[in-house]
């Protein structure tokens, strides 16, 4: 199983549960994990174990071939990719009030996959609580003003300003400026 499968596995399990409306809590107990688990396995957060996998999927009334099945036709091997503007895909990421997530490209290369998104933020966004990924984070400020805190550094950064860590720290974000912030986020797994 491909990197670029596990980073299209998040995507499918939320599609399946929002789908049959089920909510993260509900799957969670059905499954016998925590509803902060699912949510970094929706959010590519996180890779779950062979049986977690198994299990959630089972909690979804899914059989596995249906479940799996198209996953592999999505990863055409290509020699480059042209993304044109207004077809990045809208991703529902953790509900902040004032986040929108658009995903411009997802690939595996060689033993590593990389997501790349844009993140726009509306004045005043915050996210509360800290979060972590599985993956080294590059951050690039296009537009506006915002303060991101790894650990307990807090810094500002300023239109152009770009930032790179090891998403395994805790960390978050909050738009300080009086107008939308938009930040190019890639994720390095």
């Amino acid at each position: 199983m491909t990197e670029e499968i596990l980073l299209l596995i998040g995507e499918r399990i939320r599609a399946r549960r929002q789908e049959k409306n089920i909510t993260l809590e509900q799957l969670a107990n059905k499954a016998g994990v925590t509803k902060g688990l699912i949510s970094q396995i929706e959010n590519n957060r996180t890779v779950p174990s062979l049986p977690v996998l198994l299990s959630i999927v089972h909690c979804l009334d899914e059989n596995m071939k249906g479940f799996f099945e198209g996953l592999q036709a999505k990863m055409v091997d290509q020699k480059y990719f042209v993304i044109r503007k207004g077809e990045a895909k809208e991703v529902s990421r953790e509900p902040v009030k004032g986040f929108s997530y658009k995903r411009i490209f997802s690939r595996a290369v060689n033993s590593s996959a990389f997501d790349m998104e844009l993140l726009e933020m509306k004045p005043g966004a915050a996210r509360r609580q800290m979060v972590s990924t599985e993956a080294y984070e590059l951050k690039f400020l296009i537009q506006g003003q915002i303060e991101y805190q790894v650990d307990k550094e807090k810094f500002e950064m300023q239109e152009g300003d770009s930032l790179a860590f090891d998403g395994r720290h805790p960390h978050r974000v909050k738009n300080i400026g009086k107008t939308n912030a938009l930040l190019l986020v890639i994720y390095l797994f």
